[in-house]
């Protein structure tokens, strides 16, 4: 496995996704006391170019190290931010690689990435319990995060009408929280 820096990975990627790559950002920051550097690259791509963004990480790395889904409400959108560790365990090699897709709420839905990274089917079945995403091609698709009596179309962790607000409760004597 060949170590490549941050660029190197960036114009790659750039290579593989033919245009599915809409934007770039590599970060360097010190940590501790010996001002060690840590990098981490974001890449912005577009659903369509996703599994193949997903593939090229499989080439430049055999069983990249996989972290979680991280799905951010936006609005009209909802991001879904993919962690993940390139050259992981490699003494001050390492890079975090995160790949964000942009979804538009009139068609929440993402392909599947389990047959490429395992690992991913947890965080593949959070995102659709809290964020109402469909993964198609999912191979489990049962609850796992919620009860299976939780109302359908509920999704806790959404910001719009879709979002439990009218599901809590506040106790009597306590003020209910104020949401912007």
């Amino acid at each position: 496995m060949d170590m490549l820096g941050a660029e190197q990975v960036v114009k790659s990627f750039k290579a593989a996704l033919d245009g599915a790559l809409t934007d770039t950002r590599i970060y360097e920051r010190e940590l501790a006391h010996k001002k060690n550097v840590y990098t981490s690259v974001w890449l912005d791509v577009e659903r369509d170019g996703f599994r193949t963004a997903i593939l090229h990480l499989n080439h430049l790395q055999e069983l990249p190290h996989f972290s979680v889904i991280c799905p951010v409400d936006r609005g009209d959108t909802v991001d879904l931010l993919y962690h993940f560790s390139l050259f992981y365990g490699q003494h001050l090699k390492a890079i975090a690689l995160v790949i964000r897709v942009t979804l538009p709420k009139t068609d929440l839905t993402i392909p599947t990435i389990t047959d490429l990274i395992p690992g991913a089917i947890f965080s593949e079945r959070e995102v659709q319990e809290m964020m109402g995403v469909a993964v198609t091609g999912i191979p489990d698709d049962r609850r796992l995060f919620i009860p299976d009596d939780f109302p359908e179309g509920v999704y806790p962790w959404r910001r719009d009408e879709t979002g439990p607000e009218k599901m809590l409760k506040v106790l009597p004597g306590r003020q209910g929280i104020q949401y912007e």
